[in-house]
């Protein structure tokens, strides 16, 4: 079984979300079946074929949750120095050619959200970030092309 890196907050995330899941989710739709089964015949019947497929889809993600939480290896980033650009690092880059600053932080493969700042350690910026320091400068294939980057600022926070 391979580890799957992630930050605490990452993995809190991911219980908070398996405990919605298993607690209130759960009893939604089993109440909202029950519901629909009142209605009558099933097999015409929209909302009772609604709930199962919602049913399927909550059991299906509690699944890969459980999975995720159970192959994870939680990496404390308060603990992390140094200089260098490593799983957990907060990097502030400038683009070469816009002059537009951004600001991400290196994380796990289920925890990334590029809309707010955390990128995947296997995205192909992050894989060029890693092991660069402050001041250096990367070059990212893009789907839109080549990207230059420079390095401003390295801090694990």
């Amino acid at each position: 079984m391979e580890k799957i890196p992630m930050t605490a907050a990452g993995f809190k995330s991911l219980e908070d979300e398996l405990e919605r899941l298993k607690g209130q989710d759960r009893h939604d739709i089993i109440k909202a079946i029950a519901e629909a089964r009142a209605h009558g015949d099933l097999s015409e019947n929209a909302e009772y074929h609604a709930a199962k497929e919602k049913q399927s889809f909550i059991e299906g993600r509690v699944m890969e949750l459980e999975d995720q939480i159970g192959r994870a290896e939680v990496i404390d980033i308060s603990k992390l120095s140094g200089t260098s650009i490593k799983f957990g690092a907060t990097v502030t880059l400038v683009d070469e050619d816009t002059d537009a600053k951004r600001k991400y932080q290196i994380v796990g493969d289920v925890e990334s959200d590029a809309q707010r700042g955390k990128i995947s350690i296997s995205s192909p910026i992050a894989r060029a970030l890693i092991g660069k320091t402050k001041g250096d400068t990367v070059e990212v294939a893009a789907p839109g092309g080549a990207r230059s980057y420079e390095i401003l600022k390295v801090e694990f926070v």
